[in-house]
């Protein structure tokens, strides 16, 4: 006798055992962090010289902000004239008595000739003046050079073509010239030419005028880039999507030219500092008692053949600060370049 079978029409019973519990296949490790960001990172943590220029660069910052916090726990200012109350700091040529400028436990850079003013703590407010100096020059010359040459690539006709004539004037022009003989000029516009001209207005200037000048090459890269960018599909679909052009600029666009922005900036700073020093030791930026490191470099120029020391350190943090900047933004280029080997 055969077992009767099941009807067609029975239900089938769903058991534990017939669900497939095989593991889904995992998310690849890392893949959630592999980011543009996170992959830029790690391949700039991979340059030894970068990350080495970083520490230094990230030093003179410090230094800079910390100037007051130190020069205090040293017990010495920039502007005491210290060889007028101690005679004997200085010998009869008026140059430091002691070896090598004067360098002791009391004062660890040694002291300025004539003067007598303390090297170290006057070399920390000139870091601290030529940092913020460059730095604000820097801020605002990024914002006329992202303003100008991202508006004048995105509506261009006639005002791409009026901006880019002012960016090649500019860009010919012997800015250095200008300087010289320009800035008597802004500063006789605000100040009697019988009366001192305040600290903070030769500071101001100089970063009007530095700024005036510096964007012209950052509005014409980005504007290059983003010709090439307004007729991508995104620029079109927010076209479609009734956004103002102000909108597409600062929201479509935008955020595809941070690469380029970054790097020129790093390479810009620099180019900052050393032409607020070149104008400080030409004797149209910074001048004495102000604490600067152009100042201290044309200080030290009328003493060097007798006594190196008060241009050595000056002379010495300078270079070392423009070069580790300069390879930091070697190293930021190397990073952000999508090209670059992982």
């Amino acid at each position: 006798m055969t077992p009767p079978t099941p009807s067609a029409a029975a239900p089938l019973e769903v058991t534990d055992e017939s669900v497939d519990k095989s593991p889904t296949p995992a998310t690849p490790k890392g893949s959630e962090s592999r980011s543009p960001g996170r992959l830029a990172w790690k391949r700039f943590k991979r340059d030894r010289a970068g990350v080495i220029s970083a520490c230094i660069v990230l030093f003179f910052f410090v230094i800079a902000l910390a100037a007051p916090l130190i020069a205090k726990l040293y017990g010495k200012d920039p502007y005491t004239t210290y060889a007028s109350q101690r005679p004997e700091l200085l010998d009869a040529f008026a140059y430091p008595a002691g070896p090598n400028g004067g360098m002791s436990s009391e004062f660890w850079f040694g002291i300025e000739p004539q003067l007598g003013r303390d090297v170290f703590t006057f070399l920390l407010y000139g870091i601290r003046t030529s940092l913020g100096i460059a730095v604000a020059t820097t801020l605002v010359t990024a914002f006329l050079g992202i303003v100008i040459g991202t508006t004048a690539g995105y509506l261009g006709g006639k005002t791409d073509y009026l901006v880019g004539r002012v960016i090649d004037i500019l860009l010919s022009f012997p800015s250095t010239l200008f300087f010289i003989a320009f800035m008597p000029v802004i500063y006789g516009l605000f100040v009697a030419p019988d009366e001192n001209i305040p600290t903070w207005l030769r500071a101001v200037s100089l970063i009007i005028v530095l700024s005036g000048f510096g964007w012209a090459s950052l509005a014409r890269l980005l504007r290059g880039q983003v010709l090439g960018l307004r007729e991508r599909e995104f620029v079109e679909a927010a076209k479609v999507t009734g956004a103002s052009p102000m909108r597409i600029v600062f929201k479509e666009l935008l955020p595809n030219l941070w690469t380029p922005i970054i790097i020129q900036s790093t390479l810009m700073l620099p180019a900052f500092v050393t032409a607020e020093a070149g104008l400080a030791f030409l004797g149209v930026g910074m001048i004495d008692p102000t604490p600067d490191w152009g100042v201290m470099i044309q200080r030290g120029a009328q003493f060097y053949t007798e006594d190196i020391t008060f241009m050595l350190f000056p002379g010495l943090s300078m270079v070392i600060f423009v070069l580790a900047f300069n390879l930091l933004g070697d190293s930021v280029r190397d990073a952000l370049d999508p090209k670059s080997k992982r």
